[in-house]
């Protein structure tokens, strides 16, 4: 009884730990990503995502509706890499909030973004990641932007 107990908790350990692993290696694939988008890294950037990327944003229309627009991911990475050197920009993440399921990841990440070290917007990301082989790709990366109800939503210090 004792060693079918002993297996069942080494089992376990195993089974959480792969979790985490997975959890820390999703983490580590969306930080990769800001890394290279602030350092306006298109290789980098290339690396952390799906060849079958794609990427949508959530905001206000001209008439102040809700809208969703689709960017095309190589139409993102031209406009990051063109930021003049002048321009100092940066997406402060506020938490992680990640879940796996086998070779299926999701994250959502709140945000603020930062010009010039102005504060611009916030909202959240919401990223679909699926594992290849060992290594975890982007494949969707949906986001929301606002100016308002960021500090009651994300609490922390704004200038």
């Amino acid at each position: 009884m004792r060693l079918i107990f002993s297996v069942l908790i080494l089992f376990s350990f195993s089974v959480t730990n792969a979790q985490e692993t997975d959890e820390l290696k999703v983490k580590n694939t969306i930080n990769a990503f800001f890394e290279g988008f602030h350092k306006q890294d298109s290789v980098a950037l290339r690396e952390t995502v799906s060849t079958a990327i794609r990427m949508q944003t959530i905001g206000k229309n001209k008439e102040g509706g809700d809208s969703v627009r689709t960017v095309s991911f190589d139409n993102f990475v031209r406009s990051i890499v063109q930021i003049p050197d002048s321009v100092h920009f940066e997406e402060r993440l506020m938490a992680y909030s990640i879940q796996v399921d086998g070779s299926m990841a999701h994250a959502w990440t709140p945000y603020e973004f930062w010009v010039n070290d102005s504060f611009s917007h916030c909202g959240v990301n919401s990223f679909q990641l699926f594992k290849e082989g060992e290594t975890w790709k982007i494949l969707s990366i949906m986001d929301t932007r606002r100016k308002e109800d960021c500090k009651t939503k994300f609490p922390g210090k704004r200038d």
